[in-house]
């Protein structure tokens, strides 16, 4: 700014606003990162929640497919004589009775399973019904195992025998038996992998509520 009398002239100086300072408030510092906000645990333990009960469902659906698949494998070859009559069905084993009985078991515990899992996601933070679950979770994955191992062992047989002891193998003759129970022993194998997954994310849970 500038003021004259006379020819003579003073010249002042006025600072300008610096508007950067105001503008910079704001704003980090450089080399400084903002830090992202972290998630909540509630919508963290709400999203576990969500699948697990997904793959509760699905745990279900292939244990119960598993238990129909077996218990109704029958198959009568087209011969017979006058005494005898060549058949198989799942009853004449005993491995298989208990296959088919331990699956439907598994499927009925986590149809009524489903109720708690969803109390697990409205109330996420809950630790109660996740406990239970877990403990029950455990004793239907070593039920679903034995029984899945135990048919497979039977199924091995009956596809390949055993000359050691003289068991021949029947799947030559019996081809659609021996599919139906080999496709029961592969649904119960995807249903303890289920119940596995099912498991592992019921202690991550536990370990974040």
């Amino acid at each position: 700014m500038r003021s004259g009398s006379g020819g003579h002239s003073t010249a002042i100086d006025v600072p300008e606003a610096d508007g950067r300072s105001a503008s910079s408030k704001g704003k980090l510092a450089p080399g400084m990162v903002a830090a992202a906000p972290l998630p909540s645990p509630a919508g963290w333990a709400k999203g576990v929640a969500i699948f697990d009960l997904i793959f509760r469902i699905c745990a279900m659906v292939a244990a119960l497919g598993a238990a129909a698949a077996m218990g109704t494998s029958q198959e009568s070859l087209p011969f017979f004589t006058q005494f005898f009559q060549f058949q198989a069905q799942y009853d004449d084993i005993p491995t298989f009775q208990f296959f088919v009985v331990s699956m439907a078991i598994v499927a009925g515990y986590l149809l009524l399973s489903l109720p708690f899992s969803i109390v697990c996601i409205v109330r996420p933070r809950a630790s109660g019904p996740r406990f239970l679950l877990l403990i029950l979770d455990l004793i239907a994955l070593t039920l679903a195992t034995g029984a899945g191992g135990a048919a497979a062992a039977i199924v091995y047989l009956a596809h390949n025998g055993n000359a050691n002891t003289n068991w021949l193998a029947i799947c030559q003759q019996f081809g659609n038996f021996c599919q139906r129970i080999s496709g029961a022993v592969v649904g119960s194998f995807l249903a303890v992998a289920l119940l596995a997954m099912i498991v592992v994310l019921s202690g991550i849970a536990l370990r974040g509520v």
